[in-house]
């Protein structure tokens, strides 16, 4: 039997990672895209990763009726507090669309802007303390929630996390958002260098989706491929 889940999330990047994390050809699950049913792009009201990622999957819930995973993901910078966090995607502020820009090109404009903001707020730190090491610590991290339906009482939740060091100017053409400035120093490359597969063997997403995908097989029942 093939089960459908609808991803909560219109990045189509995030969606491609995701659809090769729970499905990696083995046939026994349809992820379906939000926009392919006609859902709009969810808000992500909340402080956390956890209570954004639950929001979103209630409301692709109920909007189809299907079983439903949303991810709520970001960067943590140590010396930030914690920061982006769940503003990541807009730290530097939510960018308008040009007129015939697509959501895909602003995207890239934004992750840009958000880059920029991050590594003017580090160089600050570093300025107003130059006799301290700079501490450029940072993870990413992903918190996936899944429901049978939108009033579930007992969601899965699965959250990853990935260590590494923030750079001073980006590095690598792959990837999606802070990608081109984290340093993972036990791959000696940026995960902007990293290649697709790679990534996902390694990343926050792919951790999470691993935990994931367990819980499924062991609480849901549900017969996934390895």
């Amino acid at each position: 039997m093939v089960q459908r889940l609808v991803l909560a999330s219109h990045n189509a990047v995030k969606l491609l990672e995701l659809q090769a994390l729970f499905d990696p050809g083995a046939g026994h699950l349809e992820l379906l895209s939000p926009q392919g049913l006609g859902l709009s792009e969810p808000k992500e009201p909340y402080s956390t990763f956890l209570e954004n990622a639950l929001h979103k999957a209630r409301q692709a819930s109920a909007a189809t009726g299907l079983p439903a995973l949303a991810d709520d993901s970001g960067l943590a910078v140590q010396t930030l507090g914690g920061a982006p966090g769940v503003q990541s995607s807009t730290f530097a502020g939510a960018l308008k669309a040009a007129p015939g820009e697509a959501r895909e090109a602003l995207r890239r404009r934004q992750d840009l802007a958000n880059i920029g903001r991050l590594l003017r707020e580090l160089q600050a730190l570093e300025d107003a303390a130059p006799c301290q090491a700079p501490d450029r610590q940072a993870r990413f991290v992903c918190t996936l929630v899944a429901l049978r339906h939108a009033h579930d009482p007992e969601p899965l939740v699965a959250q990853g996390r990935w260590d590494g060091e923030i750079l001073r100017q980006p590095q690598g053409q792959g990837g999606f958002g802070y990608d081109p400035v984290m340093w993972i120093a036990q791959a000696q490359a940026t995960v902007a260098d990293l290649g697709h597969e790679a990534k996902n063997c390694a990343s926050h997403r792919a951790r999470a989706a691993a935990l994931m995908r367990q819980q499924m097989r062991q609480v849901w029942c549900w017969a996934l491929g390895d």
